[in-house]
């Protein structure tokens, strides 16, 4: 069995009352085997179809640049790409810091007139380990790395830097998490 420790960035805008649909604009990957050992990394920028342009508020919470998602490709490739590095036809189950990721991911894979049945498989990392530690409600994952003594490595918001964060929590209870 493989675990996908993933983190997604999304097109966002700071007032929360415009209807813009979220895309996708990074995903960022850590592969760990059953035994908690770092396997491989993967991380793509994507190109938004519907909003290419990202907001000063997107480009200023992620760090990624108009520059980055330009020069990116599109949904339909990467994801391809992100499937194959994942090995599909291998035992998998994609993990998460919450339920957002895997939302997000079927969205975009309507979206994109895509099948999303590879997203079965799925833990919320952020709600295990609530359950592990015996928290009255889930913590954000800055709460998680102080409650374990981790160090928040990277940059916040950035795919694959939070994906690398949760990894360490992960790993810190590996043989814990169970399938969902």
């Amino acid at each position: 069995m493989n675990y996908i420790i993933l983190d997604l960035e999304a097109t966002c805008w700071k007032d929360r009352s415009v209807q813009k649909q979220n895309e996708i604009i990074e995903i960022g990957a850590v592969k760990i085997n059953e035994s908690g050992e770092s396997l491989s990394e993967f991380c793509e920028f994507i190109k938004p179809k519907l909003n290419p342009i990202l907001s000063d508020f997107c480009k200023g919470l992620t760090t990624i640049t108009q520059e980055e998602i330009d020069t990116a490709d599109i949904y339909e490739n990467v994801i391809e790409r992100f499937k194959s590095w994942i090995t599909l036809d291998e035992p998998y189950v994609l993990c998460s810091w919450g339920f957002y990721d895997k939302k997000q991911f079927q969205k975009d894979g309507e979206l994109h007139n895509l099948n999303t049945e590879w997203l079965k498989n799925h833990i919320s990392v952020k709600h295990q380990y609530a359950e592990i530690k015996n928290l009255s409600k889930p913590l954000g994952m800055g709460g998680a790395l102080k409650k374990e003594k981790l160090t928040l490595e990277g940059t916040h918001h950035r795919g694959i830097d939070d994906a690398r964060n949760i990894a360490k929590i992960f790993k810190a209870h590996i043989g814990k998490w169970s399938i969902q």
